[in-house]
């Protein structure tokens, strides 16, 4: 079973802590391509004082890497977002349209600080349904606050936003603690879609093993809501809750 939908991946070269040469980006997608994937897309870090990437450097990097990766037989199609980083700089990129969302528009990709959670973030997260993008929490099962309970992100799931699994949680990439914190977050229903996170041709197979313990918990056909048909929905924004 294939038609997978990556909705969260780093294979742009030299630009945050994923790849770092076109040649591993190709691998990277040649490797998803393998495990199911047809669309693939490249979220590279928005984090101001680490990765102060912004849309214009981030879409001429993205042309730059399509006009070889469509020479490429056999790649899974490609895409181009950001993972943004949840500070007062990306409420400002946001509200001045410098922000970089999924193509189309409908949902942009968000992320927290590990340790520490963020207040009130539900009111932000509100105010980008009302502008029409849906947020999509990157890889919850690692923030601390959501380490033994879920609590913490009812408020947000409560205002649309949506929980992205990733993947290489249920196989310990991040540890003991996001793995147990994955799998009860998967038999809570609270993911509603999952992504990979590649971010190096090494993690390839993890992924591959990923997948098969997201069937052996879930199901086959949950397992594809989860991989394909919600991570479609989220692009087109058709996301029923």
């Amino acid at each position: 079973m294939s038609g997978y939908v990556d909705l969260h991946c780093h294979y742009l070269p030299g630009i945050d802590d994923g790849v770092r040469t076109l040649d591993e980006g190709i691998r990277v997608l040649a490797g998803l391509g393998g495990l199911g994937y047809d669309l693939v897309v490249a979220t590279p870090h928005i984090r101001t004082a680490m990765f102060d990437n912004r849309k214009p450097g981030l879409e001429r990097a993205y042309a730059e890497a399509r006009a070889i990766l469509d020479g490429v037989p056999d790649l899974p199609e490609t895409g181009l977002a950001a993972e943004h980083y949840c500070d007062d700089v990306f409420w400002q990129l946001f509200q001045q349209g410098e922000a970089l969302p999924y193509p189309g528009g409908k949902a942009a990709l968000v992320e927290f600080h590990y340790e520490v959670w963020p207040q009130r973030v539900e009111d932000v997260f509100f105010e980008m349904q009302v502008k029409g993008v849906r947020p999509v929490l990157a890889h919850p099962e690692r923030y601390a606050a959501l380490g033994r309970r879920t609590d913490p992100v009812d408020p947000l799931l409560d205002v649309g936003c949506v929980a992205l699994l990733d993947l290489m949680s249920l196989v310990g990439r991040y540890g003991r603690r996001a793995q147990r914190a994955a799998e009860r977050m998967l038999d809570e229903g609270v993911y509603y879609a999952a992504c990979s996170d590649t971010h190096r041709p090494d993690d390839v197979p993890r992924v591959g093993e990923a997948i098969e313990r997201l069937k052996d918990l879930v199901g086959p056909d949950e397992a594809h809501e989860l991989l394909a048909d919600n991570p479609r929905r989220v692009l087109s924004g058709d996301v029923v809750l």
